[in-house]
């Protein structure tokens, strides 16, 4: 549900942000980790902020938070100016790295977690449950272990309930799939979705892009502290209306002239389609072929974030 306070449903807003760091002998050298960064996400929107490693993604999180103050610029977090602690309840948050008390179960430190965020005893009684079941940390061994004896995947889904144990109206993660298997990061999309679902305000950074390409409704991508680019991915990709076909047979004339980047190994063959899909696949029966595979194509948001990159001259990580 969107607050009162929260102007129009937005939950982030900045203008020209910017944070400058001082480094170097006598702090003489001036390193941009940010710069000049706008963006607005919406209450209900899930969001994604793009780059290499060293992009600036952690930086623009922690302004967001109010952990590191601006060199320039401004914005708001929830209707409220950054740093304004009355909208710190309101918010849930991991970081990349959580550093939890290891000598706690899953159980005690979403206890912990609630008592600090000052969850009444009734309330914590029902949530922290849910939450276990949530990151599917609730039955047997999982839910007696200590959190030293957490895998990676295990201490990402226990960091994710606590940053929910406030039921926040926005949650920002900062690279919540960084260094788990292929399981893990199925298992930490599975429980973002289940946000999605629930109508929660979700902002994360990641640079694992297949990911993003499943849970994201708007993405933006960041590339030494600037902003290259912001949209949905039917705006940044397209909307999906180029046809890639396959089949076999039919009069090559006919396919050559309907079909980019047309190829052919024996009686088999492949292409995009370059006029109306429909007026194709008649033609194609008229010519004494048969469609096998025909479906829609666009380049993948990897594929894109790619060539943002490399059209700006960026090879590798800064």
């Amino acid at each position: 549900m969107t607050s009162p306070s929260t102007p129009a449903g937005r939950a982030v807003s900045t203008q020209d942000l910017t944070k400058i760091y001082r480094t170097g002998f006598w702090m003489a050298q001036k390193v941009a980790s940010l710069v000049s960064c706008s963006l607005t996400v919406e209450m209900g929107e899930t969001f994604g902020l793009l780059g290499p490693n060293g992009a600036g993604k952690t930086t623009f999180i922690k302004l967001l938070l109010g952990i590191i103050r601006p060199t320039s610029g401004q914005g708001t977090l929830l209707g409220r100016p950054l740093g304004d602690r009355r909208v710190k309840a309101r918010i849930g948050y991991l970081p990349e790295n959580p550093y939890l008390y290891e000598a706690l179960t899953g159980w005690e430190c979403l206890s912990l977690m609630a008592t600090l965020h000052q969850v009444p005893g009734a309330v914590q009684r029902q949530r922290i449950p849910q939450l276990l079941d949530l990151v599917g940390l609730a039955q047997g061994a999982a839910r007696r272990k200590t959190l030293r004896r957490y895998s990676k995947g295990m201490v990402q889904r226990i960091g994710l309930a606590q940053a929910l144990i406030n039921d926040p109206d926005l949650v920002l993660l900062d690279e919540p799939m960084s260094g788990l298997d292929p399981l893990g990061r199925y298992q930490v999309r599975e429980i973002i979705l289940q946000l999605k679902a629930q109508g929660k305000t979700i902002f994360f950074n990641s640079h694992i892009l297949s990911d993003v390409e499943h849970i994201c409704d708007r993405v933006a991508i960041l590339a030494r502290g600037e902003l290259l680019t912001v949209g949905s991915l039917t705006e940044l990709l397209g909307t999906g209306e180029t046809y890639h076909a396959a089949g076999r047979g039919g009069e090559q004339a006919y396919l050559a002239s309907t079909l980019d980047s047309f190829t052919q190994e024996g009686d088999y063959w492949q292409g995009q389609v370059t006029g109306n899909p429909y007026t194709f696949l008649t033609g194609l029966e008229a010519a004494g072929g048969t469609i096998l595979h025909f479906t829609l194509d666009r380049p993948s948001l990897e594929a894109f974030f790619v060539q943002q990159l490399r059209d700006r001259g960026i090879t590798q990580s800064q």
